[in-house]
């Protein structure tokens, strides 16, 4: 009998000892919990330092150099080739003969046909004076008028066909490709393709501009550009096109006409840089914030700010002109306040930050 009240009370202290370990063991564990939540609760972001400064407008554009003119250029008639007098990399001037077609029937052709009209011109000539004296009738005479004009249409005709024989340059460039050689059998369906011509006395740069740097560019205006290859030089410019209506990235499309130099050192598909001089650079300073520190967009006039004990606090704020990538405050922050610039889509009014380098 005692042996069993013995047993009983081993096996009750066993249990009791047991049970004090495991609410031990959880308070412990609640504790380092609520640590890790607490460290949980504190989102990483990254800062700016509002500040006043004097801002420029200025700002810079990149490109790709095309050509003012460029045209690949095919057969419009069928013939075999017998001459060609340009090789690539020649400059030629508009009209100038590139290469000649074999136009042996064509020149048959276009001397009949000026034989046959100047047989119809005396029928006609000869008809007329006839018409006055009564001897043949205003029928015949019309007759004969049809017969002279359809002969000139059919001699004009030819001599087109004779000078076809002979491929001209359209413009004055450069023969970028030559695609064809004497013996070569062009064909006008499908045209075969003969020359490439680019002209880069002048080029184009195309590059696009956000809707504020846009309000500031008119036709005409003079701008700067530089090629990444020839850092040191400098050529002049002036915007011929501004889009009038915007991109699917919201910006506008703008064309910038250059001028070459004596030696072509531009070419076509040059990276180049267009630099935009505005005359309304600030002489006042301008309190201004990243761009990137404004929750959503500009136009929602929100910013997280970090107070002292680093929590994030809401404010709204009234934005000014957008200056690139910085934007300039009207009122609601102070200089030496710290706007967040990264993480806002993590934070609320009140929570902790950590702040990263």
């Amino acid at each position: 009998m005692n042996k069993k009240i013995i047993t009983v009370i081993i096996i009750l202290a066993s249990l009791g000892l047991i049970g004090f370990i495991l609410s031990k063991n959880k308070a412990s564990n609640e504790a380092k919990t609520a640590v890790v939540a607490e460290t949980n609760a504190t989102v990483v972001v990254k800062t700016d330092t509002v500040k006043t400064e004097i801002v420029s407008q200025d700002f810079l554009a990149n490109g790709t150099f095309a050509p003012s003119q460029e045209l690949n250029f095919s057969a419009e008639k069928s013939g075999k080739v017998i001459s060609v007098l340009v090789k690539e990399g020649d400059r030629v001037s508009a009209g100038q003969t590139l290469a000649v077609v074999r136009g042996d029937v064509i020149n048959v052709e276009a001397q009949t046909a000026n034989a046959n009209y100047q047989t119809a011109l005396n029928d006609y000539n000869r008809f007329e004076s006839a018409f006055k004296t009564g001897g043949v009738t205003k029928q015949q005479l019309d007759q004969a008028k049809m017969n002279m004009i359809n002969a000139k249409s059919r001699m004009t005709q030819a001599n087109i066909n004779v000078g076809d024989t002979r491929i001209k340059a359209p413009f004055s460039g450069i023969i970028n490709k030559k695609y064809i050689e004497v013996g070569t059998i062009l064909s006008g369906m499908p045209p075969t393709q003969m020359f490439e011509i680019v002209n880069v006395s002048k080029l184009k740069l195309n590059v696009t501009v956000s809707e504020n740097q846009i309000a500031g560019l008119k036709i005409g205006s003079p701008i700067k550009v530089k090629a990444s290859v020839y850092p040191d030089k400098e050529f002049n410019g002036k915007v011929t096109f501004i889009a009038p209506k915007a991109d699917a990235s919201l910006n506008f499309p703008v064309e910038i006409e250059i001028s070459n130099n004596a030696a072509s050192e531009l070419k076509a598909g040059m990276y180049g840089t267009a630099e935009f001089s505005s005359a309304e650079t600030s002489k006042t300073p301008l309190m201004i914030v990243p761009r990137t520190a404004f929750v959503g967009s500009v136009n929602a006039n929100q910013i997280f700010v970090m107070e002292k004990d680093g929590t994030a606090k809401l404010k709204t704020v009234t934005a000014g002109r957008i200056l690139g990538e910085k934007v300039e405050i009207l009122n609601g922050l102070a200089n030496g306040d710290i706007v967040i610039t990264s993480g806002q889509i993590n934070l609320n009014d009140g929570t902790k930050v950590t702040v990263i380098k």
